[in-house]
């Protein structure tokens, strides 16, 4: 996909800061970021910061010279995937719904030919005014896409409606905004993170796991319109606020909760580190510490992705092979020995607990390497990828 780029609007409201983490967010996830400000934004946050954390110059006046045309509000936003508000005053939300342009940012909006998405942010007796309510209702049907607000304490140091989302809650929703909806309509189920199986009440075996990548995958599903169940292990993740989340600990509760929605599920994608073998026996009390050797008894966990794979009716499924040698070799054993049509496989000693990872896929058509990338985008990179599959499949069968 080409890279995507929006129109960053600040308007003179206090959480203009926000706007600052909100540009670090987005470039960071390769997305080209054109700041635009009001004359009052440049009163609560410079244009040097904007400039600095965006890396292009910063507009706020409609007649500035470096457009060959001395048209800004024309050519900022051609070819923009989308303008985005943040904040959007009471001010800018009256004049955008009324359809006023008396400053750079409004007549680009009035001008635009890419959707506007506005975050809203003010004093809760400004939001709860009838005037906003009939202003952001008529915004909503001219298809504007307003972000928020939220309920909390307040600049003016009131508590109520009117505070603006946090910087990383707009980022999740540009971001999911501007992804293609491959797997619309879809069910798509996900385990994530380790397993914890217990020795003794403060002891046990797991896996070195963070569930970064799981998260990431359920992240990119939800982006592509999918509906997600997501299964997880103990992580210290914050998970994606739409995904519908079951917290499970043994690899026993994980296959528990795996079956009551596996057959309900469109797309089962198993990227859970589960613990091969669980205790035979967990001790009830603490185990003391004494000279002797302790002896443990290990039995075989159930395995989730070949019963998944098993069902009459199975979902797609896709599996993760963590190997430390030989990977393309022995994760391509796993899928034929549980019969999934993809698998998953990196190297354990160079993706976990990273930021990063470096993937190869393996299906029927052969190997298909996914260079070395931030989790989140290797995760978009496999959603598409898993989506064309399925596609493909579905097609097939009918």
């Amino acid at each position: 996909m080409r890279r995507k780029r929006i129109v960053l609007g600040i308007t003179g409201g206090i959480a203009a800061y926000k706007s600052a983490e909100l540009v670090r967010l987005l470039v960071k996830d390769g997305i080209e970021v054109q700041v635009v400000m009001t004359e009052a934004a440049c009163g609560f946050i410079t244009e040097a910061t904007m400039q600095a954390l965006s890396g292009r110059p910063v507009f706020t006046d409609m007649w500035d010279s470096r457009i060959a045309d001395n048209m800004a509000h024309i050519e900022l936003s051609r070819g923009a995937d989308a303008i985005v508000v943040v904040p959007a005053t009471a001010d800018f939300l009256a004049k955008t719904a009324n359809g006023l342009a008396d400053d750079l940012l409004s007549t680009l909006c009035i001008a635009r030919e890419c959707p506007l998405l506005a975050a809203p942010a003010m004093n809760r007796q400004m939001w709860q005014n009838a005037a906003t309510q009939r202003n952001v209702a008529q915004l909503k049907r001219d298809g504007v896409t307003i972000l928020g607000p939220a309920s909390g304490d307040q600049a003016c140091g009131e508590i109520g409606m009117g505070r603006m989302l946090e910087a990383r809650e707009i980022y999740e929703a540009v971001a999911s905004f501007l992804q293609p909806k491959f797997l619309n309509g879809k069910h798509v189920l996900i385990t994530a993170g380790p397993t914890f199986e217990a020795i003794d009440p403060v002891r046990g075996i797991t896996n070195r796991s963070s569930g970064k990548m799981g998260y990431s995958i359920a992240r990119a599903a939800l982006d592509a319109g999918a509906k997600v169940t997501l299964v997880s292990g103990p992580v210290s993740l914050e998970p994606p606020a739409a995904a519908r989340l079951e917290r499970v600990e043994s690899a026993a509760k994980m296959f528990e909760a795996v079956k009551k929605s596996a057959k309900a599920a469109d797309i089962f994608i198993a990227v859970a580190a589960v613990a091969d073998y669980r205790i035979a026996n967990p001790s009830k009390q603490k185990i003391k510490r004494t000279s002797a050797e302790l002896e443990l008894k290990l039995v075989p966990n159930p395995d989730i992705l070949a019963w998944v794979a098993a069902l009459p009716k199975p979902p797609f499924c896709v599996g993760f092979a963590a190997e430390s040698q030989k990977l393309n070799e022995l994760a391509d054993e796993k899928r034929r020995r549980k019969k999934v049509p993809l698998m998953v496989a990196n190297l354990a000693q160079d993706a976990i607990g990273a930021d990063d990872n470096e993937v190869t896929l393996l299906d029927d058509g052969g190997t298909h390497k996914l260079p070395r990338a931030s989790k989140p985008e290797i995760a978009r990179q496999l959603v598409a990828y898993i989506a064309r599959q399925y596609s493909g499949r579905k097609n097939k069968k009918s």
